[in-house]
């Protein structure tokens, strides 16, 4: 099994920004984590993030391409990017849309994604474990 894991904008300011929301881990801790777990069982995981929409469309082309299942959280692109769910419904293996807070809880306009109504799973609240709970999915998937 092939999986990547897509961080969209600001997600690489993790642990400096809006800590009281998002908490001190770092992206780079959420990645070691994840590899740690993947490799345990034998799956080859990737990492992108970008803060850039078109970056993060071509690596969903390249993730399509290798048939990779995806979880991405998308930032705040979520609730903006028509382009970035057009990509994401070409993916064989489906994806899960992750979000550290809790979008429904947040302004108004977070509780919209324009991703939701085609991924696999949306998991949204549970902090940084979002990112284990949705590899534990794809990994339960398997066998």
């Amino acid at each position: 099994m092939k999986l990547v894991v897509i961080n969209g904008p600001n997600l690489n300011r993790l642990g400096k920004r809006q800590p009281e929301i998002y908490g001190h881990t770092t992206l780079a801790d959420i990645e070691s984590a994840l590899a740690q777990l993947a490799s345990s069982h034998g799956v080859d995981c990737e990492f992108f993030q970008s803060n850039h929409e078109g970056e993060l469309i071509d690596c969903v082309h390249r993730a399509a391409d290798q048939g990779a299942a995806v979880i991405i959280n998308p930032g705040g692109y979520t609730h903006t990017s028509v382009a970035l769910r057009d990509a994401l419904a070409e993916l064989e293996q489906g994806f899960v849309e992750v979000h550290i807070s809790n979008v429904h809880a947040r302004e108004p306009f977070r509780a919209h994604s324009y991703l939701s109504p085609i991924a696999r799973g949306v998991i949204a609240g549970l902090g940084t474990y979002g990112y284990t709970a949705a590899m534990n999915f794809f990994l339960a998937q398997q066998g």
